[in-house]
């Protein structure tokens, strides 16, 4: 297998604007993510069947005839479980590639098996087994060695040539537009990110708190993610959220206190105590306390086991009837996150700014009936 590394602006730009409308081009991203926020691009690999070439983003300075290829409707981009790509690709470019044909959508339709590894892809469809070897590389590292160059290039390579039976199966059963459709799914999601004074609800057990003390972790969660944004940190190395949620509940108002709280540790204590004991101390001595509403849980509801079992009964049936994975359709986590938005819709967009996933595209197409036909207000 022949590839071409790409170093420069000027070889990049020849590649793309030779690429040719209405071809197909294998894209796949290699990355690191271990103590950023975002992921951090390393390598850029495009396969349009002819030219291979892996991109060096580290030594080009101008990616417009990049990002013009990948978001050019007649080129169909090919994936293989998109989403952390489409992530990289907002986060270094702001753009999502379109259209995107992700295989391993299309395996899931086609019950090959539910999140089918690349790898295992591979071997069922062209009876190669691939070397896996390099998956968990530094891709920031350079230079880059052959071993990791050729790694990368395999994940193209036979990524387009598992495509045209996939994609010309996947047509013949009209169902095309759901994949590009679940895609874009996918990409708005990525880009859905919650406002910093509403990041307390996705704190685990958030919803036992009420009062002053969800005010505090309010203010912590939104203090944290600030941070985690502007300085580009994963959350949990700023501070756990099991001592922020320590915190809200036991209110330290003092250094001294601070120090009693278990899941924070001393380098966290040295670099944000100060910051921290404000933040309980302002939430403690306001005179006009204003407070979030307390967290409800679908549980708390009487009607809930039984509505849920009703709308995964239906998920069941519909799968069957149209021949896709129930896990694919709706799960059980995209059940209630349809019961939250139906039966909580203010707390629902407290952290959502898009539908539920079963109130979507060719989801929405198969189960809106069906639902309406069996939902019950609480």
């Amino acid at each position: 297998m022949h590839y071409k590394l790409i170093t420069t602006c000027a070889e990049l730009d020849d590649y793309c604007n030779n690429v040719g409308e209405g071809d197909v081009l294998a894209v796949d991203t290699e990355f690191v993510r271990t103590r950023t926020l975002t992921p951090q691009l390393g390598l850029i690999q495009l396969y349009d069947g002819t030219d291979l070439v892996l991109v060096d983003p580290s030594q080009i300075s101008q990616f417009d005839s990049l990002t013009r290829l990948l978001t050019n409707p007649s080129v169909i981009k090919v994936f293989h479980s998109c989403s952390e790509d489409l992530e990289v690709f907002l986060t270094a470019f702001d753009i999502v590639p379109t259209p995107v044909f992700d295989t391993q959508i299309a395996a899931s339709l086609l019950q090959m098996g539910n999140s089918l590894g690349y790898a295992k892809l591979v071997e069922e469809e062209l009876e190669i087994v691939l070397d896996k070897g390099e998956s968990r590389t530094d891709w920031l590292a350079r230079p880059l060695s052959s071993k990791q160059l050729n790694y990368a290039a395999n994940d193209v390579f036979y990524l387009w040539k598992v495509f045209p039976r996939l994609y010309e199966t996947i047509k013949a059963k009209g169902l095309l537009h759901w994949i590009y459709d679940e895609v874009q799914l996918i990409a708005a999601k990525k880009a859905d990110q919650i406002a910093p004074e509403n990041a307390y609800i996705k704190v685990k057990n958030a919803w036992q708190l009420s009062g002053e003390s969800l005010a505090i972790l309010q203010a912590i969660a939104a203090w944290r993610i600030k941070i985690a944004r502007s300085n580009d940190i994963t959350l949990n190395f700023i501070i756990k959220e099991t001592a922020m949620f320590d915190i809200a509940k036991y209110k330290p108002n003092s250094m001294t206190q601070l120090n009693r709280i278990s899941d924070l540790s001393p380098r966290d204590t040295r670099r944000y105590g100060k910051e921290l004991v404000a933040i309980v101390n302002r939430i403690c001595d306001s005179e006009i306390p204003q407070f979030p509403p307390k967290i409800r849980r679908l549980v708390d509801f009487p009607e809930y086991k039984k509505q849920c079992q009703l709308l995964r009964d239906i998920c069941r049936d519909v799968a069957e009837s149209n021949e896709i994975p129930v896990e694919l359709l709706g799960s059980k986590k995209q059940i209630n996150q349809y019961l939250t938005y139906r039966w909580m819709r203010k707390q629902y967009e407290v952290e959502h700014s898009i539908p539920p996933d079963l109130m979507t595209c060719w989801r929405d197409e198969l189960l809106n009936k069906p639902f309406e036909a069996v939902m019950v207000n609480p």
